[in-house]
């Protein structure tokens, strides 16, 4: 099992890290190697029986301590040579909603008929779990990250390493690949109904729907039309605004505008516009959106889903 925490790897001050696209391929220049905790404590063993020996003169002692610097050695060799070789590709990352867990992965290859064994990735972050790679094959090694931040996101500098056999070395590598996830804007918290298909998105344009059906009544928000207000029915309910709600037939189409949105800040509004998109889109209603320097027409489906928080997610970034 891997330890909870592991130490920082370091990365040596005379290696300019840069941006690479793979697929790379480890070689004996690009990979370090230093003793862990383990090799340390292993070698000042080794130490004192190598004093020991000198101190009483016996053969055995000697023995045993040359024969464990041999362990050590071989244990080295193997350690290094379990990365080296190996075939580096990043792969695709799904989006996810700011504050969820975006898992970056990593395909590696083996093109060796010698198996690879306890090979994980760290980041500053986090880091993912030991797996093992069969000689001639390949597999996926997964990096999951948090995402505190809409927009398109990159992890930056990340390490791939191993200490098998014996966790008394650890061989790594610290690389930085073009590859990156989509963050959405994370959805509101609190439902707020959707806008009614004729509301003035404060650009003096209307969306006119069609084939309206009455679904029920609704709080009156600041913004809802006034033919819409249920005069008789809030007067029979006490000091509380009602609207009328219709749902949508064939004909509707609605507009999803940011300047619909009662929020301040542009990312409370872009979360608004989220939890909106996502509530029309499980409605199965044909819905557009309208943001400051672009618009997406009225439509349905699962692409136009992800055109709509792509679009919210760069929103403002270049």
């Amino acid at each position: 099992m891997a330890s909870a925490t592991l130490p920082t790897l370091p990365t040596l001050p005379w290696r300019k890290l840069g941006v690479e696209s793979g697929p790379l391929r480890l070689t004996s220049r690009r990979l370090y190697i230093l003793p862990t905790r383990s090799g340390l404590v292993f070698s000042l063993l080794l130490l004192g029986l190598l004093v020991g020996a000198i101190n009483y003169g016996v053969s055995l002692v000697y023995l045993f301590t040359f024969w464990f610097v041999g362990l050590g050695v071989v244990a080295m060799l193997h350690t290094h040579r379990n990365l080296s070789g190996l075939v580096l590709q990043s792969g695709a990352a799904m989006p996810v909603f700011a504050g969820e867990t975006a898992c970056f992965k990593l395909r590696v290859a083996n093109p060796s008929r010698l198996p690879r064994q306890r090979i994980g990735l760290r980041h500053a972050q986090g880091q993912g779990k030991f797996d093992d790679i069969t000689g001639g094959g390949e597999m996926l090694l997964e990096l999951p990250l948090p995402q505190l931040e809409r927009g398109w996101k990159t992890p930056g500098q990340f390490a791939i390493h191993s200490e098998f056999p014996l966790g008394l070395f650890r061989c790594w590598t610290v690389l930085e690949l073009d590859w990156g996830v989509l963050v959405y804007p994370r959805p509101a918290a609190d439902t707020v109904p959707l806008p009614a298909a004729d509301f003035d998105d404060g650009e003096g344009n209307a969306a006119r729907g069609e084939g309206l059906e009455f679904d029920g009544l609704r709080v009156y928000q600041p913004g809802d039309a006034s033919r819409r207000i249920a005069w008789k029915a809030s007067a029979r309910g006490g000091d509380k605004l009602l609207t009328k709600q219709f749902s949508s037939s064939s004909g509707k189409r609605l507009w999803l505008s940011w300047w619909q949105t009662q929020e301040r800040d542009v990312e409370s509004r872009l979360s608004r516009l989220t939890r909106w998109v996502l509530d029309a889109h499980t409605a199965g209603l044909a819905y557009g959106l309208k943001l400051p320097g672009r618009t997406l027409p009225p439509q349905t489906g699962e692409t136009h889903l992800r055109q709509c928080l792509e679009a919210l997610a760069r929103h403002g970034q270049a």
